[in-house]
């Protein structure tokens, strides 16, 4: 399923970006640093907000005045509305699908990198805090975040063909690799489904990796 930040992947960084080192995290502006406590201050409040009176009941006045700001400054934040509050935008994923391509592993497969990336993410990951864990089952269990969420993914299909064609030295208007992105950002809707989602999720990579070996 989807959420509303990414996790962190393990894994053996490139050779080339080892020989240079870990960057140092870039330090956010005062600017920066306000509209992220903003955003955080929207978000927690709204999640509290569907958590107590369900998704349907709550108005964006009623999280914006929980969170102590204006309508249109939640709107400015999260274009997308009470969905976007809950599970951000498309542009998170389609640069945390790119980061888990080209910073795989050496001799990590394309397939390998993104199982391995969905695996430490929502509903799929092992390791989430109650918070996090609460947001993720919430959202699986709400129709309206869920199709939102798969909206979300799908919307991701164009770049992650692309980050695959230039990573496999294929064409991204290869069909075969336009179907497998579409394939991959289906997971997290279907999966979530199952009774055990992680058993789930490596079962559909497995039968990918057949349909696709050299990726």
């Amino acid at each position: 399923m989807a959420e509303t930040a990414a996790r962190k992947q393990p894994g053996a960084p490139k050779e080339a970006a080892a020989r240079k080192g870990p960057a140092a995290p870039k330090e956010l502006g005062r600017r920066e640093r306000k509209k992220a406590a903003t955003r955080k201050a929207l978000s927690d409040a709204a999640l509290e907000l569907f958590l107590e009176r369900g998704f349907e009941k709550v108005t964006v006045a009623q999280i914006a005045e929980a969170a102590d700001t204006a309508v249109t400054t939640l709107f400015a934040h999260f274009p997308g509305g009470k969905e976007a509050l809950v599970l951000g935008d498309d542009i998170e994923r389609e640069a945390s699908l790119a980061a888990a391509v080209r910073g795989r592993g050496e001799g990590e497969s394309v397939l390998d990198a993104l199982h391995r990336f969905f695996a430490g993410r929502g509903i799929f990951a092992e390791d989430l805090d109650n918070e996090f864990r609460k947001r993720v089952e919430f959202v699986a269990s709400t129709p309206k975040l869920r199709a939102y969420a798969r909206q979300l993914w799908v919307a991701c299909e164009e770049s992650l063909a692309k980050v695959m064609a230039e990573e496999t030295g294929r064409s991204e208007d290869e069909l075969p690799l336009k179907v497998l992105a579409r394939y991959v950002l289906e997971i997290p809707d279907l999966a979530s489904d199952a009774p055990d989602p992680r058993r789930a999720l490596d079962t559909v990579f497995e039968h990918l990796r057949r349909g696709w070996p050299g990726v």
